[in-house]
């Protein structure tokens, strides 16, 4: 899978000249983190495209960044992509709606979430 070192990489993947249509996956709108169970994900309509994820750094970050004063959850956090959680992402897109989707694990201590939020140039990438 190809890394994407930066923001303007990943500005340049979103940039393909389609705009998105309409979905009717079970994923839902996905405007911020969404836990999603494996059921729900698409697998069958879904690709991998790229990854945000360094593989030459053994533990990234847990640092988030939030200039604007958002929080994690938030539809209007920014996309930072040397940051938590998206220095953990790999990006996907749906086959059916050409919506690009970022999906990382969270690992506790009892539990596996994976957890997706949909992406599109419209969102501010640093």
């Amino acid at each position: 899978m190809k890394f994407i070192a930066s923001a303007a990489e990943l500005a340049t993947l979103l940039d393909t000249g389609t705009k998105p249509q309409n979905c009717s996956c079970s994923l839902g709108t996905c405007a911020g983190w969404e836990g999603l169970t494996e059921d729900r994900w698409p697998a069958t309509q879904v690709e991998p495209v790229g990854s945000l994820r360094d593989l030459e750094i053994a533990e990234p970050t847990f640092e988030e960044q939030h200039p604007d004063g958002t929080r994690y959850e938030s539809a209007a956090a920014p996309v930072a992509v040397k940051f938590f959680p998206y220095n953990r992402c790999d990006i996907w897109r749906c086959t059916q709606c050409q919506r690009h989707l970022m999906r990382y694990t969270e690992f506790g201590g009892y539990y596996v979430d994976h957890r997706v939020r949909a992406l599109s140039v419209e969102l501010t990438l640093l």
